[in-house]
This record gives structure tokens, C-alpha cells and sequence, in this order.
């Protein structure tokens, strides 16, 4: 379980920070940003982990404690992203950088130290510690996970809604066999992303038979 000894030892406001949606083949990239009070209570504290661990149920309690927790006033939670457009331009680990200073940008004020998962700082305009594996070490990373996932998840079920067929409700985006089972029979779609895998592909192939 994730514990808040490295944000104790670093004192001050500190951000954890994390993202969801570098493998999919459609939808944005979502990072978020949360600032946990100095001493988070035991029944918010258990229920935050990695947010792959844990059940959609689970998530959605958490995510739900937090959005609770920030309005009191105990803490703190931002949200950025990055379109699949931004992803073709820039390319996806630009765009999940981008969105991580996004997310850290829309914080009420800078923090004191940002926490972010993984190995590559995103360039924000704060002190940053990379934590490896952050989301199972770190409370406020594994806070940042769940929001990060949550509402990346509701963003594709939204959209699941105007663009049916895909399965994005249940699959998020990701290439699970229903997805590209859906892909050859309906074609990509205007939140596909054109620079990954079997997408790259299709849309090569669609290229060839229009210039044909």
C-alpha cells in the first residue's frame, strides 16, 4: 500500500502527479494533480492505492471521497489532458507530458514540490521528484492515478455515446480484441488516434485506395 512518508519527509504542499491513457488507440491523454493535507485521515487514506489495482467500484468510492475531501477544503485537485490531436503533433509521451503541466498549472497556487510517476520529469515550472512506481508508493500519486483514471474513464463513456460500436464504455479506448474487431468493421473515427498501431494501418491503407 502506498504511504506518505516521502511527502511527510518533503514537508510543504506537494502535489502527486500521474497519468492514464498512453496505450490506447483512441480518446485523450489525462494527467491530474492532487495536494493531500498534512495529515490525511485513515478512512480517505485506505481507500487509496494504484488505481490499476483497484475495481471501477473502488475507484469511483475513492474518487468520490476525494471530490468530498476537496470540498471541505482539505484537498487539492486539478485536471489536464491532451487532445488526440496534440497527440499526432507532438507525439504521446509530449502529450502526456503537456498534460501533466496542465493538470499542475490549474492548481489554486504552484506547489511547493510536485511527485511525478515514472522516470521523466514533464518540465514543470516547480521543484519535481520522479518516483518510479509512484502510484504504489505514494499517497498523493495514488490520488492522482484514481482522478486521472475516473475521469478519463467518464470522458470515453461520454463519447461512447455519440461514437457506438467501439465499446469504449467497457474497453476506455484500449485495443482489447471487441475494439479492433470494431475497427474492421466500422472504420476509425474522428477520436482514433491516426499514429498507433492497427489505426496507422487502417488509415494507410484507406490512403492507398483513395489515391488509387
Amino acid at each position: 500500500m502506498p504511504t506518505y512518508q516521502i511527502e511527510h519527509a518533503a514537508g510543504g504542499r506537494v502535489a502527486g502527479v500521474d497519468e492514464v491513457g498512453r496505450g490506447p488507440l483512441a480518446g485523450p491523454v489525462v494527467a491530474a494533480a492532487v495536494i493531500l493535507p498534512p495529515r490525511v485521515p485513515g478512512a480517505l487514506a485506505c481507500l487509496l492505492d494504484d488505481s490499476k489495482k483497484l475495481t471501477a467500484q473502488q475507484r469511483n468510492l475513492a474518487f468520490a471521497a476525494l471530490l468530498e475531501s476537496r470540498r471541505a477544503g482539505t484537498v487539492e485537485i486539478a485536471v489536464g489532458a491532451a487532445s488526440v490531436d496534440e497527440i499526432v503533433r507532438i507525439n504521446i509521451l509530449q502529450a502526456t507530458m503537456l498534460a501533466m503541466r496542465r493538470a499542475v498549472a490549474r492548481l489554486p497556487s504552484p506547489p511547493d514540490l510536485a511527485l511525478v510517476d515514472g522516470n521523466r520529469p514533464p518540465g514543470l515550472e516547480c521543484a519535481t521528484q520522479c518516483v518510479i512506481g509512484g502510484d504504489a508508493l505514494c499517497l498523493s500519486i495514488a490520488a492522482a492515478s484514481i482522478v486521472a483514471k475516473v475521469v478519463r474513464d467518464r470522458c470515453m463513456t461520454r463519447l461512447a455515446a455519440r461514437y457506438p460500436g467501439y465499446g469504449w464504455d467497457t474497453n476506455a479506448g484500449y485495443g482489447t480484441a471487441f475494439h479492433r474487431a470494431a475497427l474492421l468493421r466500422l472504420g476509425p473515427s474522428r477520436h482514433h488516434r491516426p499514429t498507433f498501431g492497427m489505426v496507422r494501418q487502417m488509415m494507410l491503407e484507406m490512403s492507398l485506395v483513395a489515391a488509387a
